[in-house]
């Protein structure tokens, strides 16, 4: 198979790194090599690259460069955040409250919490994705001490109301914790303003490097870490810095802040190009509320499709019916059967995930390939 001739529609589960990024990075492999925490010459100038990295990401959320941790991603951030939290936290409470639809990452630690006698309430959504906010407050209990939920569903693309949930959660004097995963380089993000307490994302969704993320939380809330170690990352996180990662993810950042604008403009104008042609298959539905959505992701239910032969047999579509995280399991997606799909109805939809690179002639020609293999089936 010829990649350069392959139509990359699978965005939601990793980026193209941008070339700027990988040239940003290539020196603190071959040149600037030195270990951050080194006092002599080489390692001052990478200990120099990664507060210089951590400036750029806290900017991307209107945070403070303090407030952020480096991980090797939002699997780890979600973890230390969860985890930290309710070990450091434990004579506040008992309580936690997610929903169904998160990210397999949150819900697999929360299960891990709940084995250790910590007890979890899973909000339902609605068949938008949507979850209630009046469910969210009746949830609510004198020993809850964490709210965890979503910005932007990875399968579906649906942004819950985040702003208002932060503003239940501090009524409350509960902390707010958010996997971003999906918003950062796609929409807004401002941790102030949304009333965000925690947060996570990943590098390689907006076209930085892979196995690099973020935790960013409030100074003044307490973690217990993960990994202990040599007491980098203001003793959250020890090891050893990944300073070309770390440097590449600043980078990812910074472009990403000042190009949000142009490339959401662009992303959205051609979203609503696929949406107005995959409607145009015979009784396809778009999963998900199609006004409070990131543009990037279209989930799409096509009757009579079969969407695991179809991105199996399909060499020139790359595609997924699902989270990248779970897309090896054979079993149907969690999110979709919270939303009232049944199993067969998971099994014809597909997640068509964009970028800025993506041309209306590209959405044609998937368009059309699906046409065909619908009036086969």
């Amino acid at each position: 198979m010829n990649q350069n001739q392959t139509i990359y529609l699978d965005n939601a589960a990793t980026t193209k790194v941008d070339n700027r990024v990988l040239e940003a990075m290539l020196p603190y492999f071959t040149e600037i090599y030195g270990n951050a925490s080194s006092n002599h010459t080489f390692g001052e100038l990478a200990k120099k690259a990664i507060e210089m990295a951590r400036e750029q990401t806290a900017a991307i959320i209107n945070a403070k460069a303090s407030e952020i941790t480096f991980t090797s991603g939002a699997t780890e951030a979600i973890n230390l955040a969860l985890k930290g939290y309710v070990e450091a936290n434990i004579e506040k409470g008992n309580h936690i409250i997610t929903v169904k639809t998160e990210h397999k990452a949150v819900l697999a630690t929360c299960e891990y919490l709940e084995e250790r006698g910590i007890e979890v309430s899973y909000l339902n959504v609605n068949q938008e994705g949507l979850i209630s906010l009046q469910e969210l407050q009746e949830a609510i209990r004198p020993d809850t001490i964490l709210i965890a939920i979503m910005y932007v569903n990875n399968e579906t693309g649906v942004i819950q109301p985040i702003e208002d949930i932060g503003k239940i959660a501090h009524q409350n004097n509960i902390v707010f914790f958010c996997d971003a995963t999906q918003a950062i380089g796609k929409i807004k993000v401002d941790v102030a303003n949304d009333n965000i307490d925690m947060l996570c994302f990943s590098g390689h969704k907006f076209n930085g490097p892979k196995g690099i993320g973020a935790l960013y939380k409030k100074k003044e809330i307490q973690l217990t870490p993960l990994l202990h170690g040599g007491g980098q990352e203001n003793n959250l996180r020890g090891g050893t810095y990944n300073t070309p990662l770390i440097v590449g993810l600043g980078k990812a950042c910074e472009i990403a802040q000042k190009e949000l604008k142009i490339n959401a403009s662009v992303t959205e104008e051609i979203s609503i190009y696929l949406s107005q042609k995959v409607k145009q298959i015979p009784n396809s539905v778009i999963i998900g509320s199609e006004k409070l959505k990131a543009y990037n992701i279209v989930d799409v239910l096509i009757p009579g499709l079969n969407s695991e032969v179809f991105i199996a047999m399909t060499s020139n579509l790359s595609l997924s019916n699902g989270s990248a995280c779970t897309s090896q399991i054979i079993e149907s997606s969690h999110v979709l059967k919270a939303m009232k799909l049944d199993d067969q109805e998971c099994k014809q939809t597909i997640r068509i995930s964009i970028d800025k690179t993506i041309t209306k002639n590209q959405i044609d020609e998937l368009v059309n390939t699906l046409k065909v293999e619908t009036r086969s089936t």
